[in-house]
């Protein structure tokens, strides 16, 4: 139900007063309407890109009803705008370099898809420059494995021996260093906000809604079934989606036929909310969607002698990163910590020591021109991680059939959103995927207890 708040009421003429336009009633701005075919929880990337490719996809315009909600509108802990803007193919599995090959695609033809009539062009800022990862001798055979797939997939990427790689980026110190891959199309980083305006100026052209809120709940519909072993199951439907709006008591729901989960690092939690994982423990609907925040540090260093132009994206083996940010000797760097050192994710404050004892030193030996960096400045952002097998997760939930997931990517959703989003759209418009077949990321190998680990995370 929508609550409405009166106004005080102004006497009317026929009193001998002044009169004035008039209204007993005060709506909130910015509620969502009341009716929508799809609900997207997540005005982040992935849930711009949903909306983008839902209302591409659509035969007639206005024919299907597309609602965003979003609970932050300053976007000031989005997973999207705090991440490195890398893309890159040098992946293990076939689905992850497929869709990193297609967003490639897209972001480089980015105004074919996203222009907006009387609007500036998308400037993406696409810097070209590949990405570089590091072997020692013990996963050397597994880079080598890893090139075999990406050149079967349709990859451009190369191995370099240690004197190849002195020979093109002479100042790194290639000591431990056995072999490396690097990408030489279709690989770099971009500016993440861009994209994600980008994508949310053309849905919003398009007729899609947009609503900042937050979702508390749902309401369903239920029916049990028996399976062939003769157990019950209860099958859930939403039928509303409640939303609370911010820094109001006022709640909207929205009736709807289909939802689409793309919270990012609280996917996880709104799928509690219609109950899933809430069954006994060993059981379908005891399995909850595995995916939880992970904090992550990006710090920004300056270094007026470190590497120029050709810098790559660099992947060390000891697990620190590196890329360019811009011109004059700035970089940004990180590294994922520890299983069991992972931080507090109450609150997206930096661990300055984190850099210091663990980022620094293998940053500066791997470019010893690092040693004389300093830090101006840093910040956290969230990975929606994917603790069961670090990869995305998509499709429909077979306990909530009109609930779907795009999810799960640990630190690879920003750089595949545009061709996740088109995956998306084909399930619920089409039925079923018909350009990249990504069934392998189906939800419903965590149910099956069926890993598909990505060897490459970042």
């Amino acid at each position: 139900m929508r609550f409405i708040q009166p106004l005080c009421i102004k006497p009317c003429p026929l009193s001998g007063f002044s009169s004035s336009d008039w209204t007993p009633f005060h709506l909130t701005p910015g509620l969502p309407p009341e009716r929508a075919d799809i609900v997207i929880v997540g005005g982040g990337v992935m849930g711009w890109s949903v909306a983008y490719w839902l209302k591409r996809k659509e035969q007639v315009r206005n024919a299907v009803r597309v609602v965003v909600v979003e609970k932050d509108p300053t976007y000031s802990q989005a997973s999207t705008v705090l991440s490195a803007g890398g893309i890159r193919q040098q992946f293990s599995l076939p689905e992850n370099i497929q869709l990193s090959l297609a967003s490639a695609d897209f972001l480089k033809n980015i105004n074919e898809h996203l222009n907006v009539v009387n609007e500036d062009p998308v400037d993406l800022q696409f810097n070209h420059s590949g990405y570089l990862f590091t072997a020692s001798e013990n996963a050397a055979h597994i880079m080598e494995a890893n090139h075999k797939t990406q050149m079967c997939v349709g990859a451009k990427v190369i191995l370099l021996s240690p004197a190849q790689i002195k020979e093109r980026f002479p100042w790194m110190n290639t000591d431990g260093v056995v072999l490396a891959s690097y990408g030489l199309e279709n690989e770099g980083w971009f500016d993440p906000w861009t994209l994600l305006n980008a994508l949310r100026r053309k849905a919003i052209s398009m007729g899609v809604h947009q609503c900042f809120g937050e979702v508390t709940g749902f309401k369903s519909s239920s029916h049990k079934v028996e399976t062939g072993d003769g157990d019950l199951l209860r099958l859930k439907r939403i039928t509303h989606v409640n939303v609370q709006m911010p820094n109001s008591l006022e709640k909207q729901p929205v009736e709807c036929a289909i939802v689409v989960n793309t919270a990012g690092a609280n996917s996880g939690r709104v799928a509690e909310m219609i109950g899933i994982g809430h069954g006994p423990k060993d059981s379908m609907p005891g399995i909850p969607v595995p995916v939880e925040p992970r904090k992550r540090y990006i710090y920004v260093v300056h270094c007026p002698d470190g590497p120029g132009l050709d810098s790559p994206f660099l992947i060390d083996y000891s697990g620190v990163y590196f890329r360019r940010e811009g011109l004059g000797g700035n970089y940004i760097t990180g590294m994922s910590p520890e299983e069991s050192e992972e931080p507090d994710i109450s609150t997206l404050d930096v661990d300055h020591d984190f850099f210091h004892n663990n980022v620094w030193p293998r940053l500066a030996h791997r470019v010893p021109a690092f040693e004389s960096l300093k830090v101006s400045s840093a910040w956290a952002g969230y990975y929606d991680y994917n603790t069961f097998d670090q990869n995305g997760i998509l499709g429909a939930h077979p306990l909530v059939n009109n609930m779907y997931f795009a999810t799960g990517f640990s630190g690879h959703g920003l750089q595949q959103s545009p061709a996740v989003g088109r995956a998306v759209a084909e399930l619920i418009l089409d039925g079923r995927y018909t350009t990249l077949d990504l069934s392998a990321l189906d939800l419903k190998r965590i149910l099956y207890q069926e890993p598909m680990l990505e060897r490459n995370i970042v």
